[in-house]
């Protein structure tokens, strides 16, 4: 490791010798000026790590050289070193970007541990995380190997994604290496479980199910409505949990979250079957009974999320709240996005406001058909940062800044998430087989029975049957489904993209928070 270079502007810098001493024995060189003038030229002419500056000196104070200092280097850490305690000038030394800031007098080990956590934090924190990391492997293989229940399968996702958060800070391609290992293992397993599981959750008869989409109205959002306190549900379309706690942050800035929790996507993982069930609060096989002309199956013409609001009247009026005042709102681009913008605060008269957002949905199917996309999401990492960097700048968190300080309760939720495919599989079916690459219904389908789940009868899956003798299948972990004729074109093509209907712990276990003003 290269030798830090530390700057110490200080007027009275012969007494401080001692101390600068002390950080020389501890490995660091440093560089000593008597003036800020002196500082910023320095500054022009020498690579640094870090500058202490103390904030009372002849000439420029020292928040005036920090702010030429920024100028000149933008990333710089500056320390503040000071005798006022004084709110004022702490609040404009934090505005002014300060790294860190130290009252007089500073003892040698203070400023060491200032220097330390600003030049050696990265490598700290990669070293802390890597033991924390090997220590919790240990007790995340237990947890795979003690047959987990629905509950405890969603407490085993929220600590993967932790992790996977979490080593993605330390940077270490080896740790990432050996934790990609064991969330592919955990999906093997999860893949095993939906196996044996899924079809007693969705029958009539059930008496032990998780929340899923088709009951997520009930019970999630209609414990907490009451008069007076507007209710906004903000569904975005294709969140997986990685990406809710990307966003979540900046949510934190404007909303205290009173629950964090997930729920399963029913399947499939895709928005015409899981929106759908969540509007309506009932499975794909009974909307179509209930709503025969609404309902559509994948190979028929026409929008598939076209009566989600018809659903949700339905569905209000089912659950005892047909007299409530509600608004249903769909952006689907960004001029819809600024006018709900422009009219947020009409929202604040209605108990109920639903708010479908489609972008996330909508970049990554635009991610797997356009190149540029593809080199600005190619993974995990950036996927989540483009839609962090999308919700920061979006008009649906201009909007709910606006109404940030009225008495509110804000949902936040989704219908499936996605996951990236890498593994081809080869699937066989006639000319009404559906395109979907993670999963697929038709007749006479021939595939390997070990890379899918198959419902040869549909109604065990709570699915209709769009043709006499349709059977679905649901891709495993990372599979996508391919026809063998121009085989390998699309196996270039689709691979590495973020697709959803399938089984995975990112597509079905996904997040619902609730939030309030602060």
């Amino acid at each position: 490791m290269n030798t830090p270079k530390i700057l110490w502007v200080d007027d009275e810098i012969e007494s401080l010798n001692s101390q600068i001493l002390f950080l020389q024995n501890k490995g660091y060189q440093v560089f000593t000026k008597t003036n800020g003038f002196d500082a910023i030229e320095f500054v022009k002419q020498q690579v640094l790590d870090v500058v202490l500056m103390d904030e009372t000196m002849p000439g420029i104070t020292g928040l005036q050289a920090l702010q030429q200092i920024k100028i000149i280097n933008s990333n710089l850490p500056v320390i503040l070193i000071t005798k006022n305690e004084a709110e004022n000038l702490m609040d404009e030394a934090i505005g002014s970007q300060i790294s860190d800031y130290l009252i007089k007098p500073v003892n040698p080990n203070q400023v060491w541990l200032s220097l330390k956590k600003l030049i050696d934090n990265k490598r700290l924190i990669a070293e802390k995380t890597t033991t924390a990391y090997q220590q919790e492997f240990n007790s995340l293989i237990m947890a795979l190997n003690n047959n987990p229940n629905y509950n405890e399968w969603i407490e085993i996702y929220k600590k993967l994604v932790y992790w996977e958060l979490e080593i993605q800070k330390s940077d270490s391609p080896e740790m990432q290496e050996i934790f990609l290992s064991q969330k592919q293992e955990a999906n093997t397993d999860f893949f095993k479980f939906i196996s044996k599981h899924y079809s007693s959750w969705v029958s009539p008869k059930s008496i032990d199910s998780p929340i899923m989409s088709s009951n997520l109205f009930k019970n999630k959002v209609i414990p907490h409505l009451q008069k007076g306190v507007p209710l906004f549900f903000i569904l975005i379309d294709n969140l997986r949990f990685d990406q809710w706690k990307t966003i979540q942050p900046i949510f934190a800035d404007s909303f205290r979250i009173q629950e964090e929790d997930c729920f399963y996507s029913i399947l499939p993982t895709a928005t015409q079957y899981a929106r759908n069930a969540i509007f309506a609060g009932m499975l794909p096989i009974e909307i179509e009974k209930q709503f025969p002309s609404q309902w559509k199956n994948d190979d028929e013409e026409g929008g598939k999320n076209l009566f989600e609001e018809e659903f949700l009247k339905f569905n209000l009026k089912k659950l005892g709240k047909g007299d409530i005042k509600y608004s249903y709102t769909k952006i689907t681009n960004h001029h819809d996005g600024e006018k709900l913008v422009d009219s947020i605060h009409n929202l604040l008269h209605n108990d109920l406001n639903i708010i479908v957002y489609n972008f996330v949905d909508m970049l990554s199917h635009a991610r797997t058909e356009m190149e540029v996309l593809k080199e600005l999401a190619a993974d995990e990492t950036s996927y989540r940062s483009l839609t962090a960097s999308w919700f920061e700048h979006s008009p649906l968190h201009q909007a709910l800044k606006k109404i940030a300080e009225k008495n509110i309760t804000v949902i936040v939720t989704t219908d499936h998430g996605s996951t990236r495919v890498k593994t081809p599989a080869k699937v066989i079916g006639d000319k009404q087989t559906t395109a979907n690459l993670r999963y697929k219904h038709g007749r006479n389908l021939d595939y390997d029975p070990k890379e899918v789940l198959a419902f040869r009868d549909p109604k065990e899956a709570g699915l209709p049957s769009p043709n006499v003798n349709s059977s679905y299948i649901f891709a495993k972990g990372d599979l996508f489904l391919c026809y063998p004729n121009n085989y390998n074109h699309f196996v270039n093509y689709y691979k590495n993209t973020f697709q959803h209907g399938g089984i995975s712990l990112e597509e079905m276990i996904v997040p619902i928070i609730r939030m309030s003003n602060k």
